[in-house]
């Protein structure tokens, strides 16, 4: 039996296509709200709480109680759900494996259901691998970490699937999948369905994730609210919705996370043509102790305990390279620094990206933590922000560079490349990437050009400079697989006058 043939079962085609039919305008009624809400943000440059939802930010209300294999999330391993990096997870140590397929995902369609069928495997313990040259993988006795899937965010199509006439929702394929497969299965077991929902803009996209989960479990006779999900704040109109957000979803949800490097390109997405306050200096100066993206972690960490949910804090990038010792020494202080950062906030666990930065990620958590679960009770009541505080980007310190525009080509260029070859979490100079870099890359050059930004070598920064950087990048990365397309898509999305939303979806029609 194909891998499509065990997934794609007519019983679970039917399931995706009643969640299409009960869910699939409303998707698309909420995409385009998204739009509208831009343009007023750029229209006024502006963001601010919600006047009509004042009554859910005052009131007592908490979410559901957190199963027992979510109770403690201390340290959690971000990455795709290719065979042998799942399997590393599950045995890595970590309290959580973030099985993701989305930002770490190429979603070639063999990914796609390859990754449904690696999550099948290893609900059930069963999944191994033996590569062509005869090395064994397969799952170490004792505790594994717990699932929770990441799915597509509600932006991205899947157009090898159609329901009445019109592509999929990659989201709902996702989430419909695993959620058939896999959920009585995993209550078997003593867990249960968790998802992390990425790159939700609003508290209607919420209210739609939980009519979802709803209707889920009702089509195959589940308890409501087994299901749990995590957000992840990682646009910068959630950080406005924080506690609508978690209210909508109070019957399923779990916490909320720190997206930090997707907030970042959303920041610099929202307000590009809003002026020279919005600009950024290089990626790399803008760390989590700039004004803006301090308010945004002290509200979340806040928001999280004051409702009784968890805190998670954002992905270490930084790798450690085993055949150089002093590249591993400096990842290990620089993830230390960041995690003992996050713990000492009050964030419940965080995120890594190697199965070697586990032990530190705990050490630091431990650390902070011992018999304790989590920090639920670390409440911060004395944290106040307000939009100001999310807004003050002008505060950043750092500036734009020479060499750091040169970065940016570079590191959008061979993440591109790279997802366009199918792997969507790519080591690129000792970090490990997802979408977000390259989103962040080429949101930047294009707000740059746009803002006719000076760098430290006195140059402006144009589109003529950009595509002789482009030009000399291409010539260092000759022979690298897809640089063509690669290149031709970073300088569409960096330089063309209207801004894609998403680089995804250019890049998704150039894969098989």
């Amino acid at each position: 039996m194909s891998d499509s043939d065990r997934i794609l079962t007519p019983e679970a085609t039917a399931f995706l296509a009643g969640l299409h039919s009960a869910f699939g305008a409303r998707r698309d009624e909420l995409l385009v709200k998204r739009s509208e809400r831009r343009a007023e943000a750029a229209r006024t440059g502006r963001l601010d709480f919600l006047p009509q939802t004042a009554g859910v930010r005052s009131a007592d209300w908490r979410v559901a109680q957190a199963p027992e294999d979510l109770t403690d999330r201390r340290v959690e391993i971000t990455g795709p759900t290719e065979r042998k990096m799942a399997i590393n997870a599950l045995n890595s140590g970590a309290r959580v494996w973030l099985a993701d397929l989305e930002d770490a995902n190429t979603p070639h369609w063999d990914n796609v259901v390859g990754g449904q069928v690696n999550l099948y495997d290893a609900v059930r313990g069963t999944i191994e691998l033996t590569t062509p040259e005869g090395k064994e993988y397969k799952l170490k006795p004792g505790r594994h970490a717990t699932i929770v899937m990441r799915p597509r965010g509600w932006h991205l199509d899947e157009r090898h699937l159609e329901f009445d006439g019109k592509p999929a929702v990659g989201a709902l394929v996702d989430f419909g999948l695993y959620f058939f497969h896999n959920a009585k299965e995993l209550l078997e077991r003593g867990s249960g369905p968790y998802f992390y929902l990425p790159k939700m803009e609003s508290h209607l996209e919420a209210r739609l994730w939980n009519d979802v989960f709803t209707h889920a479990q009702e089509q195959l006779g589940i308890a409501h609210g087994t299901v749990r999900a995590t957000v992840l704040i990682e646009t910068i109109p959630a950080a406005f919705e924080m506690e609508e957000i978690l209210y909508e979803l109070r019957d399923h949800a779990s916490g909320l996370n720190a997206g930090r490097w997707d907030y970042l390109f959303s920041v610099i997405k929202y307000f590009r043509d809003a002026g020279k306050d919005f600009v950024l200096p290089d990626r790399n100066s803008v760390t989590m102790t700039a004004p803006f993206m301090r308010s945004y972690t002290e509200l979340l960490v806040r928001t999280c305990h004051k409702r009784g949910a968890f805190a998670m804090g954002g992905m270490a990038a930084f790798i450690p390279n085993r055949r150089d010792p002093e590249v591993t020494t400096q990842a290990l202080a620089k993830v230390r620094d960041d995690k003992s950062r996050e713990a000492g906030d009050g964030f419940d666990g965080s995120w890594v990206a190697h199965p070697d930065l586990v032990p530190v990620c705990q050490e630091v958590f431990d650390g902070v933590l011992g018999e304790r679960p989590n920090q639920l009770d670390k409440t911060r009541d004395e944290v106040s922000v307000t939009a100001d505080d999310l807004l003050n980007v002008a505060a950043t310190p750092g500036s734009a560079t020479d060499a750091g525009l040169r970065a940016a080509v570079d590191v959008g260029v061979r993440y591109i490349a790279s997802w366009l070859g199918g792997n969507g979490a790519a080591a690129i100079h000792n970090l490990m990437e997802d979408a977000a870099t390259a989103e962040i890359s080429r949101a930047q050059v294009w707000q740059w050009v746009r803002n006719g930004v000076v760098l430290d070598n006195g140059a402006p920064v144009t589109a003529e400079l950009v595509r002789e950087v482009l030009a000399e990048t291409r010539k260092e990365l000759d022979g690298l697989a897809h640089l063509d397309d690669a290149v031709e898509l970073f300088d569409q999305v960096a330089l063309a006058d209207d801004f894609v939303d998403f680089l995804t979806l250019p890049a998704y029609a150039k894969i098989d």
